[in-house]
C-alpha cells in the first residue's frame, strides 16, 4: 500500500473474489484472508533497496501510516467499485510484528536462521528441495539474477527474515527484537498471518505468477523450517493484465487506476465482465476498445435480464421442460467453474442460457443464481432501473424512435446500429412489453 493499486493490480483479486464466491456457492464454509503489506517490502523484492513504505513517504512528503492509510483507502475503493466480497479477516504486517518474531524465533531454534551484520536470514542449503515450486536446481549466484549480493551471506539465495536498522538516520517503522532494532523481511509476514488466522495446513494460498521464483518460494522454505511442512494443500498463480499493444507504465502515462475508467464514464463492472472473459493462468489483454466493447455486452445482457423481469410470467415450453433445461446449465456452470475456475466457459453458458428458450422466470432466477458469483450486480441494475430514468434529450428520443421503426420494419442490423449509437452517447435502450417506445435509462 505505497501507491495506487492499478487495473492490472486488480485483476487478480477480481479473480480470486471469484474463486471465493465459487467455493461458497457450492457450499463450502470458505475462510478468506487477506494479508496488508505495510512494512518490509524493499525495492528489489528481495533484500536491498528502500523500503517502499519508506520511498512513498519521502515522495508524498507524509508519515508511512499516512501513506498506508491513503493508499488502502484507494485498494478498498477500488474493490467496492468491482464488487469484490470484503475477506472474513484483513491483517495489517505492522499488527503482527510480535508473531513475526516468535516465527523466527522457531526457525532459528530449527536450525535454518543465522545472524550477520545487517540482519537474520534465512539458511536456505538446509532445504534440499528448495526453489523447487520455481523449477531451480542451480541456485549459484550467476544463475539467480534477481539476488543481489549482500556481505556476510552464507549462500546466495539466502533471504532476510529480520533486516537491523544500521543507518544513523532512524527509520519511520522499526521495532525491537532479540536481534536488534529492525524490521520484518517481506516473506515472514505471509507466513505468520496465514498461519495465524488459517493454522500450520490450509487449503488455498493465492497470488500473481511473479511470487513464484522470490516470494512464495521463500514461503514454502520458511514453513519448512518452522513446521516441516509445507502450509498450503495449493498454490494458485495468476497471469498479468496486458496492455494491447504495449505495456502499462507510470512513464508512457496508461497506467489506469479503477477511478480512472470511471472517469471516463465505464461501468466499474464493465472492468470486471472483461477480466471474467480471460482463464487466470492466460492473463488478460486490455484496451478502451476492449473495455467498450465488454460494456456494451454487459449492458445487452442487463436488457436481457429486465426484459424478463417484465415477462416474468410468459412461457414458451413447458416447465417441467423448462426445469430440467435449467439444471443442465447449472450443472455445465459448477463443471466450468470447478475446472480451474474456467470463467469464460462460465461466462458462456451464462449466455447461452440468456439466450434459451427456458421459461422467463427459470431463466430469470438461473442469471441471478450464477451472478452470485461472477458478481456482475444483475438484480441490482434492475432493481435500480426506477431511480435511474431521467429526463431524454430529443436527439436520444429521436434515435429511439428510428430504431423502433427499423425493428418493425425487420431492417434488425441497422436498428442494432442505432442501439450502439444511443450506447455510445452513453444511454441504455431496454425494450418493454407493449411498449411502443423502449425505454431508455442514463448508464
Amino acid at each position: 500500500v505505497y501507491w495506487n493499486a492499478h487495473i492490472g493490480h486488480m485483476y487478480a483479486f477480481v479473480v480470486w473474489d471469484i474463486l471465493v464466491r465459487f467455493l461458497r456457492w457450492s457450499g463450502y464454509d470458505a475462510k478468506h484472508v487477506m494479508n496488508i503489506t505495510d512494512v518490509g517490502h524493499l525495492t528489489t523484492d528481495a533484500d536491498t533497496g528502500e523500503d517502499k513504505m519508506e520511498k512513498g513517504a519521502v515522495r508524498e512528503k507524509l508519515t508511512v501510516w499516512q501513506v498506508a492509510e491513503k493508499y488502502q483507502k484507494q485498494f478498498f475503493d477500488s474493490c467496492d467499485l468491482l464488487n469484490i466480497t470484503r475477506p472474513n479477516v484483513i491483517c495489517k504486517a505492522t499488527d503482527h510484528i510480535p508473531e513475526m518474531i516468535d516465527l523466527i524465533k522457531l526457525i532459528e531454534k530449527n536450525g535454518y536462521a543465522y545472524k550477520i551484520q545487517d540482519g537474520v536470514y534465512f539458511d536456505t542449503s538446509k532445504l534440499k528441495n528448495y526453489g523447487e515450486m520455481a523449477g531451480k536446481h542451480d541456485l549459484s549466484a550467476e544463475k539467480v539474477a534477481r539476488i543481489e549480493p549482500v556481505p556476510g551471506k552464507k549462500n546466495p539465495a539466502d533471504f532476510a527474515l529480520w533486516k537491523l536498522a544500521l543507518s544513523e538516520a532512524k527509520r519511520q517503522m522499526e521495532w525491537d527484537s532479540p536481534w536488534g532494532v529492525g524490521f520484518p523481511g517481506w516473506h515472514i509476514e505471509c507466513t505468520a498471518m496465514s498461519t495465524k488466522y488459517l493454522g500450520k495446513k490450509f487449503d488455498i494460498h493465492t497470488g500473481g505468477k511473479e511470487h513464484i521464483p522470490v516470494h512464495h518460494t521463500n514461503e514454502l522454505a520458511q514453513a519448512e523450517g518452522a513446521f516441516g511442512q509445507n502450509t498450503a494443500n495449493y498454490w494458485l498463480h495468476n497471469n498479468w493484465l496486458e496492455l494491447k499493444g504495449d505495456k502499462m507504465s507510470k512513464s508512457l502515462g496508461n497506467v489506469y487506476t479503477v477511478q480512472d475508467l470511471k472517469e471516463k464514464e465505464f461501468d466499474p463492472l464493465t472492468l470486471r465482465y472483461l477480466y471474467l472473459t480471460s482463464h487466470y493462468r492466460q492473463g488478460v489483454q486490455f484496451s478502451l476498445e476492449s473495455l467498450t466493447a465488454a460494456q456494451n455486452a454487459l449492458n445487452n445482457l442487463r436488457s436481457i435480464v429486465a426484459g424478463l423481469v417484465d415477462n416474468r410470467a410468459s412461457n414458451t415450453i413447458p416447465t417441467e421442460e423448462s426445469s430440467k433445461k435449467r439444471q443442465k446449465y447449472l450443472e455445465s456452470f459448477k463443471a466450468a467453474l470447478s475446472d480451474d475456475l474456467n470463467s469464460p466457459q462460465a461466462l458462456a453458458i451464462l449466455w447461452e442460457a440468456a439466450k434459451s428458450n427456458l421459461t422467463a422466470s427459470d431463466k430469470l432466477d438461473l442469471l441471478y443464481d450464477f451472478d452470485e458469483v461472477l458478481g456482475l450486480k444483475l438484480r441490482d441494475h434492475v432493481n435500480n432501473q426506477d431511480k435511474q430514468i431521467i429526463t431524454i434529450s430529443p436527439e436520444i428520443q429521436a434515435l429511439a424512435k428510428k430504431r423502433e421503426d427499423l425493428r418493425l420494419a425487420k431492417k434488425f442490423s441497422e436498428a442494432d446500429a442505432v442501439r450502439k449509437q444511443i450506447e455510445e452517447k452513453g444511454y441504455l435502450i431496454i425494450d418493454k412489453s407493449g411498449k411502443s417506445i423502449s425505454e431508455i435509462i442514463k448508464k
